[in-house]
């Protein structure tokens, strides 16, 4: 018997998603379209008649990101090593432009969105995608010469210092903060000497204090975190309020649509406190199987990372995984009055269309990654 050649397949590369991680992603995105919902039904009728308005647009969002997943997972992850700096240029223009009468929008105080003809996005959330692309092109340019001060380390702290200096201008502190990070995790794992990063903490410690004792409101937050039952009414109100939700949770839940919490009790309870609907309405259980889908989503993440033969393919891996797995943290560090209060969404779960269709995309990128083994 002869045996038939099999079908001949595009060199280095698999045919198929990961689904693993695709499974992941596309629950945890229907569970926020139903969380959106729940959490926004009662301000949806109350400020624009419609118990439905949140829960239309967010679906809206996860169908468009579901189409940026595909398309991201489609496009040759090589191609970024192209735009890395036309995309850094123009992140860096968008948050200029908040600055901008007319351009940036004015919300809860800062100039965090950018409105451009029929829609608006928030450019913060762009920055993290630019600056890891950014920094797994110049980092696997330059990895012969990596470990040399003048060329790992200075030039990718100036451009940090520029995103920080627009960030502050908005203001966003807690964009900052993530972006050092994840700017201190990818230089470490594209081989800049840890001597170089730790002398680095030293100026940004005092600067960081500055900036963050420099506003009264932050130091509000600073103080209602480490107390947050001291400041009830004040700025401990959403910290205390979270912690109630999560309390009145239990194992199981109140149910869905069930919440008390939720009724102008949580402030901006289908975005940033979204993690606090679901601790009060699916409970303990609710809270585990969220935790295991992010898992798996970090997981995948890591592999990809670890199989890729391609050092840029590796490095944008890492970064895209862990701007995902910060923003997380963070997000649920705030609702358990682990962190003090940070405006920032919860990834695939909370409502936002910038937010959902660059983690939809971020997702694209390292399934494509994955797709190639040489």
């Amino acid at each position: 018997m002869v045996r038939q050649a099999p079908h001949p397949v595009h060199p280095g590369r698999q045919q198929t998603y990961d689904i693993k991680l695709l499974f992941a992603v596309l629950l945890l995105v229907g569970a926020g379209v139903v969380m959106v919902y729940s959490a926004s039904s009662a301000l949806a009728l109350k400020r624009y008649g419609s118990d439905t308005y949140f829960l239309k647009r967010q679906g809206v969002f996860a169908f468009l990101g579901v189409v940026c997943l595909v398309v991201c997972s489609h496009i040759p992850f090589r191609l970024y090593q192209a735009l890395a700096y036309p995309i850094l240029t123009i992140t860096l223009a968008s948050l200029a432009a908040t600055q901008i009468n007319g351009l940036g929008i004015v919300a809860g105080g800062s100039r965090r969105w950018l409105d451009v003809r029929f829609f608006s996005f928030q450019p913060s959330e762009l920055a993290r995608l630019a600056l890891v692309i950014f920094l797994a092109y110049s980092l696997n340019k330059k990895q012969d010469l990596v470990r040399r001060f003048s060329v790992g380390f200075v030039p990718h702290m100036l451009v940090l210092l520029l995103f920080t200096a627009l960030l502050l201008l908005q203001p966003d502190f807690g964009a900052v903060v993530i972006l050092g990070v994840l700017t201190w995790m990818m230089l470490f794992v594209g081989g800049v000497p840890l001597r170089h990063l730790l002398i680095s903490l030293l100026p940004l410690l005092p600067v960081g204090w500055w900036l963050l004792m420099g506003a009264e409101y932050r130091v509000k937050r600073l103080l209602s975190f480490l107390d947050p039952w001291q400041y009830p009414n004040g700025e401990g109100y959403q910290a205390v309020h979270s912690l109630m939700a999560f309390g009145s949770g239990g194992i199981l839940g109140a149910g869905i649509g069930r919440g008390y919490q939720k009724l102008f009790y949580l402030p901006e309870s289908h975005t940033d406190f979204i993690f606090s609907v679901i601790g009060e309405e699916l409970g303990l259980l609710g809270i585990t199987i969220i935790l295991v889908l992010y898992g798996i989503i970090l997981w995948r993440g890591m592999v990809i990372a670890r199989q890729s033969q391609n050092n840029f393919g590796t490095l944008m891996a890492i970064g895209l995984t862990a701007a995902i797995g910060l923003q997380v943290c963070i997000n649920m560090g705030v609702a358990l009055g682990l962190l003090p209060t940070k405006g920032l969404t919860l990834p695939f779960l909370s409502y936002g269309g910038t937010s959902l269709l660059l983690n939809m995309a971020a997702v694209g990128i390292l399934m494509n990654i994955g797709a190639y083994h040489a």
